[in-house]
């Protein structure tokens, strides 16, 4: 019975049933897709960190862990003292340029020879390696995003640079030049934002770390798996506040048209809550009424939410290539609660008014 009526009252309106599941799947799809989108371009990042292929990343003191707000503050010789270390392979340094210029890119300036040694070299798609100082390399994400192919000039930096290769993703930036243009371009001769350092063996990680330290005491270092570490919402205080920011909007949201659904739905239905009373119903069956028909329409939006934003996230990987959504299995779970304790939440009030209603006024309400 309890049923077939939380079935009849939902039917009934079928707008504001609508309403309120999109409300609750609007509230799904904030949570899901703010949190895969940040955790992702995160996990990405450090991923192609990784890829470079080194052991120890060098930096200077008080850089951040977002590589392109720290320019070129480090002598380029200090590669040459530090490939004297023992145990050290190879030692790549990269010059960074941030350009703005027709979206926001970070630019590796590298020496080719070392960067090879350090990564493995890269794999070509198509074309090949700089053939004159304002050559580029593109990988394959951002070729794709922007439909770039070798031969083409793209302008960075108000300069014209000739694309003679696309190559697989995964080696720290999307965008390469030399490092002596990068150095021409910015200004800063002779200079390197980051050292990346290779070991002879990955064994041989602490060891270094503990060389380079004595050689440069006020130099940051971490080894690539730190780094990887650091690279997490829990690491980064601004962006967590962000994300409980807008995940507070989305609880937000679903808690106010689920309370003024139930809230509107008490108002309609007071004479049939007064019949049921009159009946025999006591306060506990009018709340569970009321909270198993929020609840039904939270699973309902829930449901939809996970679908829409499943959608959605197909929709932004096709428009951005460049971008990376995670979904997981462990935030789908919490949305969904946010969204099922949000919805209860926003339907107690008018629950217990319903409860609290007189059953005489109730059937002289017009």
């Amino acid at each position: 019975m309890v049923y077939r009526v939380i079935f009849e009252n939902i039917m009934h309106r079928p707008i504001r049933t609508l309403v309120s599941m999109l409300a609750v799947a609007i509230e799904v799809g904030m949570v899901m897709l703010v949190v895969g989108m940040t955790h992702g371009m995160l996990h990405e990042n450090s991923k192609r960190i990784e890829g470079v292929g080194a052991d120890i990343m060098v930096q200077p003191t008080g850089a951040s862990l977002f590589f392109g707000l720290t320019q070129a503050p480090m002598p380029v010789k200090i590669a040459d003292r530090l490939e004297e270390i023992p145990h050290v392979l190879a030692v790549a340094p990269v010059l960074f340029l941030f350009n703005t210029q027709g979206g926001i890119n970070l630019i590796y300036g590298i020496d080719m020879s070392s960067f090879n040694r350090v990564s493995g070299g890269f794999v070509y798609l198509q074309g090949g390696p700089f053939t004159g100082p304002y050559s580029m390399l593109v990988d394959d994400w951002y070729a794709k995003a922007n439909n770039v192919k070798v031969g083409q000039t793209l302008n960075f930096i108000n300069h014209d640079f000739h694309v003679t290769g696309i190559v697989m993703h995964g080696k720290g930036a999307r965008l390469f030049i030399p490092i002596q243009t990068a150095e021409d371009l910015t200004g800063s001769r002779d200079k390197a934002s980051i050292f990346y350092v290779k070991c002879t063996d990955p064994g041989y990680t602490n060891g270094v770390m503990e060389s380079i330290h004595r050689l440069l005491p006020q130099n940051q270092t971490h080894s690539i798996k730190e780094y990887m570490s650091l690279m997490t919402s829990n690491d980064l205080p601004a962006l967590t506040a962000f994300i409980t920011a807008m995940i507070g909007v989305a609880v937000a949201i679903g808690f106010l048209v689920i309370f003024l659904s139930m809230y509107t739905t008490i108002t309609e239905r007071t004479r049939e809550i007064g019949i049921l009373k009159s009946l025999g119903a006591g306060k506990g069956y009018i709340i569970q009424l009321i909270l198993w028909e929020a609840g039904l329409l939270s699973i309902l939006g829930i449901i939809t939410g996970y679908g829409g934003t499943w959608i959605a996230r197909e929709f932004i990987i096709a428009t951005f290539p460049t971008l990376t959504v995670e979904l997981t299995l462990h935030w789908a779970l919490w949305a969904g609660l946010l969204a099922m304790g949000g919805a209860l939440l926003g339907a107690f009030y008018p629950a217990m008014r319903a409860a609290g209603l007189d059953p005489v006024d109730s059937l002289a309400y017009e």
